[in-house]
């Protein structure tokens, strides 16, 4: 039966003459419906996300680091605070200049470029003798957490079909999440090391894998559409016969990525309107200051997403989570490092389970819903540290720690499931092709700014406004974020990365008031073959 499939899969590719061609839905219906779920596809995403463990590790690992680097170095709260938010703040440098120097060497180097600075950086704070080079090597890898955070979601979503992309852009959040598992893990075990030694070999461990991923990425297939953009059509193409499951869809897919690049999508001989020396110029310019109207919308829709991502309080969730369960009556170090391991498993299981839903639920549902669980989940754990708090120096109520602890793990698996992974899911595909490397880029800035301005201010805030307010503040802007999302960021589900700055096309208002146009797929411009539709 599977031969029989294959022969007239091969006769409906190259057809006699005369005879109609199937579609690519027909041919998706004779496979069995798995057309674009290429399991090479997915590996070269997994791969290339690896690099989001780094990132992952350098925030989990640091949460429990800090308890003995203070403890070691004398470190005071300010110092702990720039310790912990001087990632994000140097993460700036590398998330501005990833989107160029990969419209320049290309997706696949910027990602071994990553893993270097990341090298650097885990070898600088595992020998640092004093504060000073420990704060130098975490400036070194938030340059790397900028290339990672840029580069990782916008190869998947370049390399993987309409089918599977959601899944897959998502993938650097669940390796982010893994990362973050990793390093608490980490923690509890090189806890018991000697105190000179044991937050220096948590740090450092991060070198190892830097080193591997560095040289290993090199096997990966680059970016189809970054070789359309520099005139590779026909390296394009091979990679694209590799990660699609038939020629003809990877004919198809070549046509689209062609048109929107720029170029003449009939024939071999292609004929830029940019030339490739030229990518990535002018960018900036279309983006902010003649931007169309489509455009605009794409920029406020991905930046707001960025902007909203960290205002949920998941910085100080995950970064502070020891201080939390300490205020919640979890006293020993042990207890404390247990815990935020739990943290660490939650964040994992449920961004797995986003991975496995957005395909199928779509963007919206998952993220709205997320943000509802995150605003109930914050509120609680507000109104149990409060109690907690004002029970000092006395025995806090047991319902309260109890509250307290557990609308951690639900605000956890509230963020996890929607808005950590959907952000950068998101973000990754709204952007026009030749906006997408610099677009994404200020995209990440923006997310780090925030990531720091939360991370870097937390102590102080919850000094100044109690522990218990800072958190009903964060479930205030989670309301501000859900309306943002849900009138401005419209479902992208199941549309080609070609056809999406269509989906912008029409303002807010006129999709709420047709929403069954918003969301319908339209039929692709470009037939089977690679020519365009009459």
């Amino acid at each position: 039966m599977h031969g029989l499939i294959e022969t007239v899969l091969t006769q409906t590719r190259h057809p006699p003459e005369g005879v109609t061609r199937l579609s690519m839905g027909e041919e998706k219906q004779l496979r069995g419906g798995h057309a674009g779920k290429n399991k090479y596809a997915v590996a070269c995403s997994i791969i290339g996300s690896i690099i989001s463990i780094l990132t992952g590790y350098d925030t989990g690992v640091m949460s429990g680091a800090m308890l003995f680097i203070k403890e070691d170095l004398k470190t005071n709260d300010t110092q702990v605070q720039v310790l912990a938010g001087i990632l994000n703040v140097c993460a700036l440098v590398g998330s501005l200049t990833a989107g160029r120097v990969s419209d320049w060497i290309g997706r696949r180097l910027t990602i071994s470029l990553a893993a270097c600075i990341f090298f650097a950086g885990s070898a600088l704070m595992g020998l640092a003798p004093n504060f000073g080079m420990l704060l130098a090597g975490r400036c070194v890898a938030g340059v790397g957490v900028g290339y990672a955070l840029m580069i990782a979601p916008v190869y998947a979503a370049e390399i993987s079909s309409a089918q599977i992309r959601g899944s897959v852009t998502s993938l650097p959040e669940i390796c982010i999440s893994f990362g973050i598992l990793v390093g608490y893990v980490a923690n509890y075990l090189l806890a018991k090391l000697p105190l000179v030694y044991g937050w220096r070999a948590m740090l450092g461990l991060g070198a190892l894998p830097s080193a591997a991923l560095a040289v290993g990425v090199l096997a990966m297939p680059e970016s189809p559409r970054w070789l359309v953009m520099q005139g590779r059509v026909e390296q394009a193409l091979a990679v694209l016969r590799q990660v699609c499951d038939t020629a003809a869809e990877a004919d198809m897919r070549l046509a689209e990525i062609k048109v929107a690049a720029g170029l003449d999508a009939t024939g071999d001989a292609v004929a830029a309107t940019n030339a490739p020396g030229s990518v990535g110029k002018g960018v900036w310019r279309e983006m902010f200051l003649r931007p169309t109207p489509p455009v605009r919308r794409i920029l406020v829709a991905a930046f707001g997403v960025h902007f909203f991502q960290h205002l949920t309080g998941i910085e100080a969730v995950v970064l502070y989570s020891p201080r939390i369960f300490k205020a919640a009556g979890i006293a020993t170090r042990s207890e404390i490092l247990a815990a935020t391991v739990g943290v660490g498993v939650t964040k994992t299981v449920f961004i797995l389970t986003a991975i496995l839903l957005v395909d199928r639920v779509g963007r919206r549902p998952l993220y709205l819903s997320s943000l509802a669980g995150i605003v109930a989940s914050l509120a609680c754990l507000g109104v149990g540290l409060t109690v907690v708090e004002r029970s000092a120096p006395h025995h806090s109520p047991a319902w309260a720690v109890v509250l307290s602890i557990l609308t951690v793990f639900t605000f956890i698996a509230s963020f996890s499931v929607g808005v950590g992974p959907i952000t950068w899911a998101y973000s990754s595909e709204v952007y026009p092709l030749r906006l997408r490397a610099q677009g994404a880029s200020v995209g990440v800035a923006i997310n780090r700014v925030m990531n720091a301005g939360v991370s870097m201010t937390f102590v102080s805030l919850y000094k100044a406004v109690t522990i218990g307010g800072a958190f009903f503040l964060f479930a205030g802007l989670a309301a501000v974020a859900a309306a943002f999302f849900y009138f401005l960021c419209p479902e992208t589900q199941g549309r080609p990365l070609e056809e999406i700055e269509e989906v912008f096309s029409r303002g807010w208002r006129a999709r709420l008031r047709s929403p069954a146009a918003a969301v319908e797929l339209p039929v692709s411009n470009v037939d089977g073959g690679g020519k365009p539709r009459p």
